[in-house]
């Protein structure tokens, strides 16, 4: 899918920040802890050996993960997958800490971030910066030639990036056979991962990314599909997780990132959509490898894919101490899954990290980790809502903007979802339901926007839109059919 763009004038995202009641300095004690803490000594054992790469998006600075990739004689793989070693320069019990707890994660906007830890740690002493030695937690994860876990090792140790990669550069790279060395192995042990996944129900989304970036004095707004090697990465992640999950589950103590399977009811629906959508369903075939065989940028695919996304609802944090938790899967990942590979800027990660250490050395978890543990999943719903909220309100608001002067206006635009038949009303109720209008969601090309459309919507079809609003004060678009 090519990337869209449209230009907006300068909007205050300000707003937004003050709806969500975000902080915005940290407190003057937890501020001076960072500046404190960004001088600590590097662990002992030393790994700067390695040839790590980091590949993030082209601007961000805020680097969690470093990897590096080699086949074994075996005929297998090693992953090398070192994490930022945040819980070192944050002290338990300490302001930090509780800012930390304060913020959850860190929320993006178009015209910057509220960080989960002060720049002096996230984008300085504690982010794994090119041509700097740095503190991390390494992962090696060895796979049979099938993609099978051979072996889980974690440890504290020093590293050292080679280079800063980003997604645009290195699938440039990949595409001209010239990857960096340390990851040339990425392609091909990232569709050995995504087969074994896809083999396991697992369900990936490939849909577009709607994004507000700055363009001088202005915003684009960007309707992008991800790039190959962003799904590559994202899978060598979702490895680590699944480690991490395996190591927790087997110890007796974690937390999990789980969702339910999705319901066959569900999948019936889902297979119903794709009938009337004309996606190929052959018999046996799972959700996941349904959805790796349709094409996202055609409207019936994409339409399709905004269906699949019902499935993947419920997900939560999952804390346990002795007793197995009756959920342990997740249903996008196919498997049970921990997240440990982010934590500047996610804030369980730095507790679900210190519990795989302690378990892979055989010693007891650290209390103020343990301790953490059953507070952790309301800390991080309520975090994660906000971080929602963020990411919809932008969007929102820049789609207001863009279409405030053409109101009137007539578009071309693909139906991606329609609303859910209503349920038999009884009598009392019968008149207020007429009065509710039928629509459904719609996806425009040029601008690149979706946004609620009223009428009886063909679901996958191309049809003629009338935009009837664009209030950048409401932060709402509305369409109607033409």
């Amino acid at each position: 899918m090519p990337i869209k763009r449209v230009w907006a004038p300068r909007i205050d995202f300000s707003v937004l920040r003050r709806e969500l009641e975000l902080p915005a300095d940290f407190p003057a004690e937890a501020l001076q802890e960072a500046q404190e803490a960004a001088s600590i000594a590097l662990p002992p054992v030393d790994r700067t050996d390695i040839p790590f790469v980091t590949v993030d998006p082209a601007t961000s600075q805020d680097l969690d993960q470093a990897m590096e990739l080699t086949r074994l004689p075996s005929g297998g793989y090693r992953v090398r997958y070192a994490i930022a070693d945040v819980a070192s320069y944050v002290r338990p019990g300490g302001p930090l800490e509780a800012e930390t707890w304060v913020r959850g994660q860190t929320i993006y906007f178009p015209d910057g971030k509220v960080p989960l830890h002060p720049q002096v740690l996230s984008e300085g002493a504690v982010s794994l910066l090119p041509d700097v030695d740095r503190a991390a937690i390494l992962w090696t994860i060895d796979l049979d030639a099938e993609g099978s876990f051979a072996g889980i090792a974690l440890e504290r140790a020093r590293v050292r990036s080679r280079a800063k990669l980003d997604y645009a550069g290195l699938q440039a790279s990949v595409d001209a056979g010239t990857a960096p060395e340390p990851i040339a192995l990425l392609p091909e042990l990232g569709a050995l991962l995504a087969a074994r996944a896809a083999d396991r129900g697992a369900v990936n989304l490939p849909l577009p990314e709607q994004e507000v970036e700055p363009d001088g004095d202005g915003w684009r707004l960007v309707l992008r599909a991800p790039h190959a090697v962003e799904e590559h990465n994202a899978h060598i992640s979702l490895l680590t997780g699944m480690a991490a999950a395996t190591l927790m589950l087997d110890g007796g103590v974690g937390l999990l990132r789980t969702m339910p399977a999705a319901r066959p009811e569900a999948i019936a629906k889902l297979r119903a959509a794709g009938e009337s959508l004309g996606v190929p369903w052959p018999e046996g075939s799972s959700v996941g490898a349904v959805v790796a065989s349709v094409d996202p940028a055609s409207p019936r695919g994409a339409a399709f894919l905004n269906q699949v996304a019902d499935l993947l609802r419920g997900a939560a944090y999952t804390a346990f101490d002795g007793e197995r938790p009756t959920e342990i899967g997740h249903g996008g990942v196919g498997a049970p899954y921990a997240h440990v590979t982010a934590p500047l800027r996610r804030l369980a990660d730095r507790y679900a990290t210190e519990v795989c250490l302690a378990l892979h050395e055989d010693r007891p978890v650290p209390e103020w980790a343990r301790e953490a543990l059953p507070r952790l999943p309301k800390c991080m719903a309520a975090t994660d809502r906000v971080a929602s909220a963020a990411d919809r309100g932008a969007v929102s608001l820049a789609e207001a903007v863009v279409l405030a002067h053409r109101v009137g206006e007539t578009f071309e635009a693909g139906v991606v979802d329609v609303d859910a038949p209503s349920k038999p009303a009884q009598p009392e109720t019968q008149k207020q339901n007429n009065r509710r209008p039928r629509g459904g969601t719609v996806a425009l090309d040029d601008p690149a926007v979706q946004a609620r459309c009223l009428g009886e919507l063909p679901l996958g079809d191309r049809i003629q839109v009338r935009l009837t609003e664009a209030d950048p004060v409401k932060r709402s678009v509305l369409f109607e059919q033409a």
